[in-house]
């Protein structure tokens, strides 16, 4: 086990219905001038925008709209956001979404407050913003676990680059599954295999010997897949909903990761597919994992033979450890196309988007992360790219 310091101060809010107290509760402790972050048009058309903006401004809040933050949000629309959060003297940021709308507004929180360019000061200069404005977020679409950690997954149109960039912590994060109910199953299940692939990616990091961090993961991984499952028989158990909405947070809020490096490379090479063609991140990671696991089975085949044994309950008597190994995959594959996510880039509709010539691009311009059971090539992600389609 690596050596770690973990600090986890997001104050979290879950349970059913709870949104309206934890709000009255969270808002005294922050400025007036409230900038109202959130997407594409879904929480306005069910109304939940004019009912927390009728809660903020209850609590004696001024609230500037920042609306339009797109599935993978751009860096133009953090610097949007920035500029009009200076522009209002904005003091406290509501992001109400899903891990975009959260991502792009803990971004606009750092940028606000630097002269500085943060893309070219954390890719360029490897420096960090170390004061932002406060955070809350509100979840409606649950997945990417952004609302309790400093990461943000933000793509660059003008470079073809989708990466992490890191800001600050929300100050708090309401779950509340009943703000999930009306998003369509697709997208329901494609968030819930995000947060499964964020576990999965942290799972099969180094070291590769388990330990509780592991069996943590492991645990988490089953509630995932029992819930999804639970979700898609029956839409509206809220019970399941929340579950899903915790293991999220569980998945990236840095308790999974504690003593291990990540194997992040599905991520990485779906960032770049993402910077190319604005696809589904959840159903992109999808398609990728099982040809990527089958590429490094052979260089952590215990892992693997763990994950189908512990995850997926398959037998081990009576079976060698590379017959359990990739029974492990097989397993990851068939549940995949039991929820309904794609299983290549054509289900999902990129076969005529993605030439070679595209796709050669994708490969070079990944950025592979350590901790990978091996590091893939340019050559071979894009072998691997060509197998999914």
């Amino acid at each position: 086990m690596d050596k770690f310091v973990f600090s986890q101060t997001t104050r979290t809010h879950a349970g059913e219905g709870i949104m309206e107290n934890a709000l009255r509760e969270e808002l005294p402790h922050f400025d007036k001038r409230v900038l109202l972050g959130y997407g594409k048009g879904s929480a306005k058309a069910s109304g939940l925008l004019e009912r927390v903006r009728g809660i903020l401004e209850d609590c004696g809040k001024e609230v500037v709209e920042f609306g339009g933050i797109m599935p993978n949000p751009t860096y133009a629309k953090v610097q949007e956001g920035a500029a009009l959060a200076r522009k209002e003297e904005i003091g406290f940021i509501l992001a109400l979404g899903g891990g975009s709308v959260s991502d792009c507004c803990k971004m606009v929180a750092a940028q606000s407050l630097t002269d500085k360019d943060l893309w070219d000061m954390e890719t360029a200069d490897g420096l960090f913003p170390d004061r932002a404005l406060p955070v809350g977020v509100v979840v409606t679409a649950s997945g990417t676990g952004s609302e309790q950690n400093n990461d943000a997954v933000i793509t660059n149109e003008e470079l073809y680059v989708k990466r992490d960039l890191y800001g600050l912590k929300p100050e708090f994060a309401v779950l509340d599954p009943t703000l999930t109910l009306s998003v369509p199953m697709p997208q329901v299940m494609a968030g819930a295999f995000d947060s499964l692939s964020h576990v999965m990616e942290s799972y099969f990091g180094k070291p590769s010997n388990s330990f509780i961090t592991d069996e943590l993961s492991e645990a988490v991984m089953r509630n995932i897949i029992r819930n999804m499952r639970r979700v898609l028989s029956a839409p509206s158990d809220t019970d399941a909903r929340a579950q899903l909405m915790w293991d999220s947070a569980l998945a990236e809020n840095g308790l999974l990761k504690l003593g291990k490096k990540g194997d992040f490379q599905c991520h990485m090479i779906e960032h770049q597919l993402g910077a190319y063609t604005d696809c589904s991140h959840g159903q992109g990671l999808a398609v990728l994992h099982p040809v990527v696991y089958r590429h490094i089975l052979k260089d952590n085949p215990m892992k693997f033979r763990r994950f189908a044994v512990e995850v997926w309950g398959i037998e081990a008597s009576g079976r060698t450890d590379e017959d359990l190994a990739a029974r492990g995959i097989d397993a990851l594959e068939a549940f995949i196309a039991e929820v309904g996510l794609p299983s290549s880039f054509g289900d999902m509709g990129l076969r005529d988007i993605l030439s070679l010539e595209m796709m050669r691009r994708i490969a070079q311009s990944t950025i592979i992360s350590p901790g990978c059971a091996r590091k893939l090539s340019p050559i071979e992600i894009l072998q691997i790219l060509r197998e999914c389609l």
